[in-house]
């Protein structure tokens, strides 16, 4: 997931070429994928939410659906952060696992970039539960009078080889999804997303899979 420094909501549309990359090893189709984005700011902390919309299934339909909200609280003047995320899905016929995150989470700025990174623990509901951690670093620029953003997220994060039994010990994910945007106006940017992953979704290799994408910012 990737946080803003401002109160911000937008529409994304990427294609997904994954399946003319790798073939139907990763995917069956090339396949278009519609987000939509929030983050919110308040007195007592910040929100943020996205709804992944995989436009993958039959006849183009909506194949699949993937959603995290998270919401870090704010104490006084204290520089940590009591993070509390959800993740979860729907898949035609199948369900993505549920996963419960708790921790702390550490805003902070980096010359032009609005940063922030939080470590938590994660309890991934697969049959055997996995009592897991996880570590995350977000990135937006802010570039003043630039038609050029910046923004993304970096995951690593473990869970059971074994969703089934627990057996065979744990592995370790990363996920990793960098963007860049021109911004036509305030409101309209073309740009692309690249997901960088490792042992992500059941593949036990390295995938670097770039997007072509619009975005409409509210």
């Amino acid at each position: 997931m990737a946080l803003t420094s401002l109160n911000a909501q937008n529409l994304q549309l990427h294609f997904d070429p994954r399946n003319a990359l790798y073939g139907n090893d990763v995917a069956a189709k090339n396949y278009l994928t519609a987000t939509f984005e929030m983050f919110k700011p308040d007195a007592w902390g910040s929100t943020f939410m996205f709804v992944d919309f995989d436009l993958n299934g039959d006849k183009r339909n909506i194949g699949l659906v993937y959603a995290e909200i998270a919401r870090a609280f704010k104490i006084k003047d204290f520089a940590l952060m009591p993070h509390l995320e959800y993740n979860g899905g729907l898949g035609t016929g199948f369900s993505i696992p549920s996963s419960y995150l708790a921790g702390a989470e550490y805003p902070f700025q980096l010359g032009n970039f609005f940063m922030g990174t939080y470590v938590a623990y994660k309890l991934n509901a697969f049959t055997k539960l996995s009592h897991d951690v996880q570590w995350t670093l977000t990135w937006n620029s802010a570039f003043p009078n630039s038609k050029v953003s910046l923004g993304g997220f970096l995951d690593l994060w473990s869970e059971n080889k074994d969703r089934v039994n627990g057996e065979g010990g744990k592995k370790l994910i990363m996920l990793s999804e960098p963007q860049l945007w021109y911004n036509f106006t305030s409101n309209f940017a073309l740009g692309t997303e690249v997901e960088l992953s490792y042992n992500f979704a059941g593949a036990d290799k390295f995938y670097a899979i770039p997007t072509l994408a619009t975005k409409w910012n509210f």
